[in-house]
């Protein structure tokens, strides 16, 4: 516990998805406590037409209760 996974669209390099998960690894275990052993990551690259259909309906959308921060925009046809 956790297992963290994020959705993006392609195109980042390994490198930012490697600096990104050092972040997010420190940032959980300063403000959750929880030892690195306990950490998960993973990445899901999602096309951008497929975007509204595979992330933003079921996972925003359908869960807008869960959400921390929600994001400042609408895909059209939502």
């Amino acid at each position: 516990m956790p297992h963290i996974i994020v959705k993006l669209w392609p195109g980042r390099s390994e490198e930012q998805k490697i600096a990104l998960t050092e972040k997010i690894s420190e940032s959980m275990k300063e403000t959750m406590g929880v030892e690195d052993k306990s950490i998960s990551i993973s990445f899901e690259e999602i096309p951008k037409e497929n975007w509204t259909e595979e992330v933003y309906k079921p996972d925003i959308m359908a869960k807008e209760d869960l959400l921390y921060k929600k994001p400042g925009y609408k895909p059209s046809g939502v």
